[in-house]
């Protein structure tokens, strides 16, 4: 397996310090960075693309929340605080693992022995989002959405059974989203080809789509003419 690229971000340097020591044991594990707050961070894991953050959630200025929000694609994340009420919020958001500082040597290579097993199982990783909408956190593996709607200058995910709000326009998920997975069908509406169920064509030419989901979907006339091209659900 390829070494995993690491960030560390905290605000605390002898945090940022402890955890190196860790990972100083790790002949898989390379630190290509680290962050002092949420800002540099953020152009850190934007320009680097890490397997990994450490992240610490209480910063000044914005929060590892925050840092989450902003990134365009959200790397696997381990968080690091000293303070364990976050923990609960953690898991909730699918987050692969919580550790308390001062971080225990046991505790650090039980979150070690996670991560190989989690890279090691699958080497290609679906592109991941980080939505907060209200007190809810959720981290989002994109091959879950089945459906994206335009909400304006906002999106609106449907993942399992969930329906979320995100802080990006139709055209910004577009652009990110796997193409060979994804499809426009009209000016509002992006599907996952892997949950189409049915496809049944209209009286007027255009197609009609029902996903899994239950979801039904109008293609427009010119997006039906490129799905007849490449002949999905064929």
């Amino acid at each position: 397996m390829k070494k995993l690229k690491v960030i560390l971000i905290d605000d605390e340097r002898l945090a940022r310090e402890e955890m190196k020591r860790h990972l100083g044991s790790c002949e898989d594990v390379e630190i290509v960075a680290e962050a002092a707050n949420a800002d540099e961070a953020f152009m850190l894991i934007e320009r680097l693309e890490p397997d990994i953050i450490f992240l610490d959630i209480v910063m000044p200025g914005h929060s590892g929340f925050d840092l989450l929000e902003s990134l365009t694609k959200v790397p696997e994340v381990i968080f690091t605080t000293a303070f364990d009420s976050f923990a609960a919020k953690a898991f909730e958001i699918n987050a692969m693992d919580y550790l308390v500082k001062p971080v225990r040597v046991e505790r650090f290579a039980k979150a070690m022995t996670k991560v190989r097993k989690k890279f090691e199982e699958n080497t290609k990783h679906s592109p991941t989002l980080f939505v907060k909408e209200g007190d809810r956190f959720y981290l989002i593996k994109t091959e879950e959405i089945h459906l994206v709607e335009s909400a304006g200058n906002y999106a609106r995910l449907h993942f399992k059974k969930n329906t979320v709000l995100i802080k990006r326009s139709l055209n910004q998920l577009g652009k990110m989203l796997d193409p060979t997975i994804f499809f426009r069908v009209n000016r509002t509406t992006i599907m996952n080809r892997l949950f189409i169920k049915t496809i049944v064509s209209l009286p007027d030419g255009r197609l009609s789509i029902q996903l899994e989901s239950g979801d039904t979907i109008t293609a427009s006339g010119r997006q039906t003419a490129a799905l007849k091209s490449k002949r999905i659900g064929q």
